[in-house]
């Protein structure tokens, strides 16, 4: 009796320890993915968002690149040019802020912001 004890609490341990190693891992974030945003100008580009917190663009050819990170319910995207780009969603829809020098400021432009991927 005392060995289907020791089995059983030993399965019990492996168990709960495989579903707080599941619980624990990181959950996609709600703004990984690819981005369809508008520049100062109008023209549409993409915005890609990797798991990995790394940020890249396609904007008018140039092949912008940077790191974001999840913060205050928003992706705050730090480009290498200097720039700051924030997506966050206002109601039912998502918007892209971009802003040349102080996030805290007023943006330089802002654009709707759909997921496409």
């Amino acid at each position: 009796m005392r060995i289907f004890g020791k089995t059983t609490t030993a399965v019990l341990a492996l168990a709960f320890a495989i579903v707080m190693a599941a619980c624990s891992a990181p959950t996609p974030s709600q703004y990984e993915g690819v981005w369809k945003v508008k520049d100062t100008s109008g023209a549409a580009f993409e915005i890609t968002l990797s798991a990995d917190g790394k940020a890249k663009a396609d904007r008018s050819g140039e092949g912008l690149s940077g790191t974001w990170k999840e913060d205050g319910g928003a992706a705050v995207i730090t480009w290498d040019s200097g720039w700051t780009t924030k997506i966050a969603k206002e109601g039912d829809v998502y918007k892209k802020m971009a802003y040349e020098k102080d996030p805290s400021a007023a943006p330089n432009n802002t654009s709707d912001a759909e997921k496409v991927k």
